[in-house]
């Protein structure tokens, strides 16, 4: 029983090994969003709730990114695992395109309805705070924000390459360098500092576009300064071109995984806006607390790029039996650590929301959506393992029905009816959303359990 469950040092040696990087380098991103908005926050709620809205339509981008990435990421880590260089690089070429169709799209959607979207999540009606100046400091901050989206692409592919060839130092030192300068701008930025102008708003987005050209710089840089540790480097842009038959596999698998992250994404900001119809302060309650959760929970959410890394790496070489023994050691230490984090979460609930500038009122409902946040906590940990176990193997279409299609036909339409139609209270919507997911759970350990995720996808090539 415990063998099955828990590994050996060895194995913990290794897991930690591949996630520690990738932990602190979330840690150090997160963290420094933390204090990014304590610092807007302590300017006001409205100019803390624009960036908010408008950080929530950049994250439907930002998991497009991924998504639209991954399907090339998960051949990249078989490849690599068979030792198979010029397939890597065929990878990486997939990457250089996507990226940079999504980043085209991105600007185009958001330059010319940005405004009709930031105006989704305010409610005049049922709002105590000032909605034309929430709605004008989100269009500041994200007039600015778009210069920074294809910084982030660029390092997308070219992080996201090192990480699914088990190499996450380099990327997490990027990310630590890109935070502490996002930080340091932050305080001089929004405060004005020495002889910098005070810009509030305008200076928070500028300096994480900055920040987004920092990190890509070292990734770029080291990538190509070191291609004879990173052999997929020589000759890489000699030429762009992906055979065929590559190409129409990786866009059969990718595809899903774009559309699924895409959707699940726009599922999440779905959800904010049905909440958001009870009020500018729910926003700004909600948001307190995804910003202080996303820091709790950065330690589950490795161990999903870990399954991806490790597991897919073990498929590609064929070692079936030990790929689904990791497998499952992984899951288990991941619902573990999300334990761990429901704690975590339950003692900060009651301090963490008194650090901001804001109402009582926001600070309540901060307050009591992290606390149900805590009771769902090792659910979700669950949720996030299964997935990555599911993607690994290139079972896309599986996950695309498994995430964001449950998303989009339980989760957004009983958010929909309990927020419209009945006198339920936000946060007890908020809970019920949450259970719905129950049934997601048990339906990911189903498919984990039958097997069917663990395929050999570089026999394809």
């Amino acid at each position: 029983m415990f063998s099955k469950y828990i590994g050996d040092k060895n194995f913990y040696r290794r897991l930690l090994g591949i996630a520690v990087p990738i932990m602190l380098q979330s840690a150090i991103s997160n963290f420094v969003s933390l204090l990014d908005n304590i610092m807007v926050g302590r300017v006001g709620t409205e100019q803390m709730t624009g960036v908010a809205i408008c950080n929530q339509l950049f994250f439907v981008y930002y998991l497009a990114i991924f998504g639209g990435l991954a399907g090339a990421g998960i051949f990249t880590a078989q490849f690599y695992g068979r030792g198979d260089d010029e397939g890597v690089r065929h990878t990486f070429r997939y990457k250089v395109w996507m990226g940079t169709i999504l980043v085209v799209g991105a600007i185009l959607l958001f330059t010319t309805f940005g405004r009709e979207l930031i105006e989704l999540y305010l409610s005049s009606e049922t709002s105590v705070g000032d909605v034309d100046a929430a709605l004008r400091y989100g269009l500041l901050y994200m007039k600015i924000g778009l210069f920074g989206l294809p910084g982030f692409a660029v390092t997308q592919v070219y992080a996201g390459t090192m990480r699914d060839c088990g190499r996450t130092t380099v990327p997490m030192a990027a990310g630590i360098t890109a935070v502490l300068t996002n930080l340091v701008l932050d305080a001089v930025l929004i405060f004005g500092l020495g002889p910098f102008p005070t810009m509030g708003v305008a200076g928070a987005a500028l300096a994480t576009v900055i920040a987004r050209y920092v990190e890509a710089s070292v990734v770029v840089v080291y990538s190509h300064a070191h291609a004879d540790i990173l052999h997929y480097m020589k000759g890489l842009y000699r030429t762009l071109f992906i055979p065929g038959n590559l190409t129409a596999e990786i866009t059969k698998k990718g595809m899903p995984l774009l559309f699924n992250e895409t959707l699940w994404s726009m599922g999440m900001a779905a959800l904010t806006q049905c909440y958001s119809v009870r009020g500018l302060e729910v926003v700004a309650g909600m948001n307190i607390s995804n910003t202080i959760s996303n820091v709790v929970n950065i330690t589950f959410f490795s161990m999903g790029d870990a399954v991806a890394i490790i597991v897919g790496q073990l498929l590609g070489a064929g070692k079936m039996k030990e790929a689904k023994d990791t497998d499952t050691k992984i899951i288990a230490f991941g619902v573990f650590l999300g334990c761990i984090s429901s704690v975590i979460l339950v003692i900060l609930a009651f301090t963490f929301p008194q650090v901001y500038n804001t109402s009582d009122m926001v600070k309540t409902l901060a307050k009591q959506f992290l606390l149900v946040q805590a009771i769902f906590t090792p659910q979700i940990a669950l949720l996030h393992t299964t997935y990555f176990t599911l993607r690994s193997g290139g079972k896309t279409i599986i996950t695309f029905i498994f995430d964001s299609m449950f998303v989009w036909v339980v989760a957004v339409p009983v958010a929909y009816i309990l927020s419209r139609y009945t006198g339920l209270y936000v946060v007890m919507v908020f809970a019920m959303v949450n259970l719905s997911e129950i049934t997601k759970a048990i339906f990911g350990l189903i498919l984990v359990k039958k097997n069917a995720w663990m395929n050999n996808l570089t026999e394809m090539k």
